[in-house]
């Protein structure tokens, strides 16, 4: 279950993806099968090419592209989502969800 984004966050988000662009976007999430994990960052691009390569520059295997409703993205979560954020100069969107 997503929550805690703006419909506008979202919407800008899946524009991204669609343009082929690498787009990120952080929300609070709950997952009994991840506790303890209580934001998720996805990282979509529609330019499967170029999302595999931005996994692979993070050693993330493509078999973790999730194919959903035509934005594929990877999930990013714990320690890998902050030390990702931190390298792209994101991790304003993981901060405003632990004030």
């Amino acid at each position: 279950m997503a929550f805690g984004i703006k419909r506008k966050e979202l919407q800008e988000w899946k524009e991204k993806v669609e343009r082929g662009e690498i787009a990120f976007l952080t929300h609070y999430w709950i997952d009994e099968r991840f506790p303890g994990m209580t934001t998720v960052t996805k990282v979509g691009c529609a330019d499967i090419e170029k999302l595999m390569k931005w996994g692979e520059k993070y050693s993330i295997p493509s078999k973790y592209i999730h194919h959903q409703a035509g934005y594929p993205h990877f999930d990013l979560f714990g320690e890998k989502q902050t030390a990702i954020l931190t390298s792209e100069n994101l991790l304003h969107q993981l901060e405003r969800f632990r004030k």
